[in-house]
């Protein structure tokens, strides 16, 4: 019997949400913003890229992201 090459892939998926962003929003919409984009620049933006991840879709207040990884089997 011949093993036969199979590519497959292993996916981990990130969903992330702002808890109360829109009384959040509604106190303070300018400093909202700008602790939401800080955030992402000094702690989730590192993270994903060290993990060599992706974010796929941002929201107001919230993003989903991916990291793939594919590998070849002999099966």
């Amino acid at each position: 019997m011949s093993a036969e090459r199979v590519e497959r892939r292993l996916a981990a998926v990130l969903a992330a949400d702002v808890a109360g962003y829109s009384r959040i929003m509604g106190a303070d919409e300018e400093g909202t913003l700008a602790r939401l984009k800080a955030i992402r620049k000094t702690l989730v933006d590192p993270v994903i890229n060290t993990y060599r991840g992706h974010i796929v879709k941002t929201t107001g207040d919230g993003m989903q992201g991916n990291r793939v990884k594919r590998y070849v089997t002999n099966d």
